[in-house]
């Protein structure tokens, strides 16, 4: 299965919010009002008023995609095995691929509410009867708020709810600005931009955008960012919608509050009283459950599932509990501990003690005791694209314009014992077995997670730019040279690439194990070691930014062969056809993904990552700025992720000294 996390850093995918509205934005202060209160902001141009003419993902040429596929498969195959890749890609081509990619494009036509992705990209998510955890959710850990005295537990959370809430509904009442990557921000994110394409028709406000050399972004993906869960089913979980339910969960200890967050006119209640919520709750002295039902969301689907009808059965009140989970605008988890160490705060926001959490849901909110933030999420309804914009828009909504200080006091009015409830679930001998098995398979998971991090002050975004090189490139031939100096050989590798440039864009894979990356690996730690002038492997290095360049940008424009192969091998698995270019060993090999990675380049964030996708790789979340950059790593045992960092070291320590024209201490 592969990862698909966060936007690989192109121009056109990493727009991130208007520059201008942010500085409109942040200029509000404190001082409210009710309006301000209300919305992060208002936009001029109603937050999916370029949705409708969003240009479609092409369905890429067969041609072009068996060429890129037999490229891909150059650096993993030895001379003879890609010679007789060959005849299988040229057989496929001329027969069923001809068949399957005709019968794509005639799909693709007929349903032009979409895209040819789209609808097989749920299923493959929401099919798997594997767990979510770590299978599927990753998380992101926030910078804290500069100002140290809001760091506490409750002054963070209240702050965070609050924030989290105004987007909310600043997205359901059209009003977040819209998505827009200005080509030229200077010329086109201005007022006379929004004041035309604002009046412009939804079915050509797109064209009118790209006259200003402005690329709106697909927004599907923030349907689901709130009010949202996944819920486990027979063969196909269900994601779940609620439109105007206006409370949140509050997980701590593994108990389950809930509370409104809006009066009964639809305004967000006072500050005060969501300080004295919150309060109340991390006062309560309720034990945590015996059998926590929270637990079976880490479990197999199919076993959640039946737990689940079982849970309903044995107690009407039950199936209610379950809605308020379900429907709440998002969760919040309290947790009783503060980790500062990078590895213990990847277990942490994770997995956590599995108590803690509820795994199904599309965005959770968890906050340390030391006031450390992060988010959760499931993966099957969307990206990275909107929870960086979500993490972007809330933290500094929190700390530029937060509603609880330090001096604030609890509400004494706020009626938190009648207002605050704490669910409670009636369960039956068999549910309670399924629960103690659930435990007992989460702690096993998770004690074979092998986790490490490494920050690196030499290699820079500065630097990179400075060698006109493509920073994503230079922290990509990083990953392969270490994984190619510890095993000595070139694997299946996944980086995510965004395609929201087009309607109902998810993404595209990066496949940035490549014949440039594989020339640098064989002169620094193979067969070409020591022979290669210092000019040269500058020269290498160039050349792999150059190829990895041109794949992310054929990967943004959907010309990537990935999705297309995907599609064309579900269509032929529904029809009962055996396909031998599906079934070759070369092709389940690519699929296998030993290094799946992701960048989590941005300046909100601290620290993120994911589990590995296989069981003998590695899931890499890495990023690159101008002062650092850094690996989050996880594997399962034995796979030895401190020998692979200490090879990343030294694969760093290399590059910086080939950019330095210097010689490498591996050729010294």
């Amino acid at each position: 299965m592969q990862r698909v996390f966060a936007s690989t850093p192109n121009r056109l995918i990493r727009a991130g919010t208007n520059k201008n509205s942010r500085s409109l934005h942040a200029s509000a202060g404190l001082n409210r009002s009710n309006e301000d209160r209300e919305y992060l902001h208002r936009t001029r141009i109603p937050t999916y008023h370029f949705q409708k003419s969003l240009p479609r993902l092409p369905v890429p040429a067969l041609d072009k995609t068996c060429q890129r596929y037999l490229q891909a498969q150059l650096p993993l195959l030895s001379q003879q095995e890609h010679k007789e890749l060959q005849s299988v890609v040229a057989d496929f081509k001329a027969t069923d691929g001809k068949k399957l990619h005709d019968q794509l494009v005639e799909s693709d036509k007929n349903n032009k509410h979409t895209n040819y992705v789209s609808d097989l990209w749920f299923d493959m998510y929401l099919k798997d009867r594997r767990p979510v955890l770590l299978t599927h959710n990753p998380f992101i850990t926030l910078t804290d708020d500069p100002k140290p005295q809001y760091n506490t537990q409750l002054i963070r959370a209240s702050n965070m709810l609050i924030s989290t809430v105004r987007m909310m509904k600043t997205l359901r009442d059209n009003q977040l600005e819209p998505e827009v990557f200005h080509l030229n921000p200077k010329k086109s994110d201005t007022d006379t931009f929004r004041s035309v394409t604002r009046l412009l028709p939804q079915a050509i406000s797109w064209y009118g955008a790209y006259l200003f050399k402005a690329f709106p972004l697909d927004m599907s993906q923030y349907y689901n960012l709130f009010n949202s869960t996944r819920i486990p089913r027979p063969e196909r979980d269900e994601l779940c919608k609620s439109e105007k339910t206006t409370h949140v969960t509050i997980m701590r200890n593994g108990n389950f509050y809930v509370f409104d967050m809006m009066d009964k006119d639809g305004n967000i209640i006072p500050e005060t009283e969501v300080l004295a919520h919150l309060e109340y709750i991390l006062k309560d002295q309720t034990p945590s459950p015996e059998f926590p039902v929270s637990v079976l969301t880490s479990e197999f689907r199919d076993v959640w599932t039946k737990a689940r009808v079982e849970i309903i059965n044995a107690d009407p009140q039950n199936e209610e509990t379950l809605r308020l989970i379900d429907s709440a605008i998002f969760s919040m988890s309290l947790d009783g501990h503060h980790d500062t160490d990078p590895d213990e705060m990847t277990r942490t926001f994770l997995h956590g003690d599995g108590l803690n959490r509820w795994f199904d849901k599309s965005l959770q909110l968890l906050i340390s005791s030391g006031g450390r933030v992060a988010i959760h999420f499931e993966h099957a309804w969307g990206d990275g694209v909107a929870i960086l914009r979500y993490l972007r828009e809330v933290n500094r909504d929190s700390v530029e314009k937060p509603g609880v200080h330090p001096d604030t006091k609890p509400a004494p009015n706020a009626d938190s014992e009648n207002k605050v409830r704490r669910l409670e679930f009636t369960l039956n001998a068999s549910v309670k077995d399924t629960i103690q098995k659930a435990i007992k398979r989460f702690d096993t998971v998770t004690n074979s997670l092998n986790i490490g991090h490494l920050e690196y002050p030499q290699l820079t975004k500065k630097s990179a730019k400075k060698e006109q090189l493509s920073p994503d490139s230079l922290v990509q031939l990083i990953i392969q040279l270490a994984h190619f100096k510890v095993h000595q050989k070139n694997v299946g590798t996944y980086e995510s690439c965004s395609t929201s440039a087009f309607k109902f864009g998810r993404t595209e894979t990066v496949r940035s194990c490549t014949t440039a990356t594989d020339a640098m690996c064989q002169m620094l730690y193979g067969k070409g070691s020591g022979s290669a002038s210092v000019d040269q492997m500058l020269e290498g290095i160039k050349n792999c930014s150059t190829v990895h360049g041109q794949l992310t940008k054929d990967a943004a424009l959907g010309q990537g062969f990935d999705r297309h192969l995907f599609c064309m091998k579900n269509f032929a698995e529904k029809q009962g056809m055996v396909i031998p270019m599906f079934e070759h060993p070369a092709y389940k090999n690519i699929n296998h993904i030993i290094l799946s990675t992701s960048t989590l380049s941005d300046p909100n964030v601290v620290i993120g990552g994911f589990a590995a996708v296989t069981p003998d790789g590695y899931g890499v979340g890495y990023s690159i700025d101008d002062n650092r950059c850094g690996f989050n790593i996880v594997s399962y045992a034995p796979v030895n992720v401190a020998q692979y960092l200490d090879a990343c070291k030294t694969s760093l320590d290399d590059i910086v000294d080939i950019l330095n024209k210097q010689k490498p201490k591996c050729v010294s």
